[in-house]
C-alpha cells in the first residue's frame, strides 16, 4: 500500500521518532510503513488521520489502483 507519510511527517519537520511518540509505536514502525514493508492496522490507520487532520484515504492508497 503505498501512503504520504514521509511527505507529511517532513512538511511538519518531525522525525520519525517524534512521529513514532505522537501515535506510540516504535520508531521502526513508523519507517516500515513510509517505506511500505508494513500496513498499519486500522486503529493506527485512523490514529494517523486524525493527527493529520486528513481521512485515510488522503494519506493510503491501494497500489493496484491509481
Amino acid at each position: 500500500m503505498k501512503n504520504r507519510l514521509r511527505v507529511l511527517r517532513a512538511e511538519r519537520e518531525w522525525s520519525q521518532g517524534e512521529l513514532a511518540k505522537r501515535l506510540e509505536v516504535s520508531r521502526q514502525s513508523v519507517n516500515a510503513i513510509e517505506t511500505g514493508k508494513f500496513d498499519p492496522s486500522l486503529p493506527l490507520a485512523f490514529r494517523l488521520a486524525r493527527l493529520f487532520g486528513m481521512t485515510i484515504e488522503e494519506i493510503f492508497t491501494d497500489e493496484d489502483r491509481v
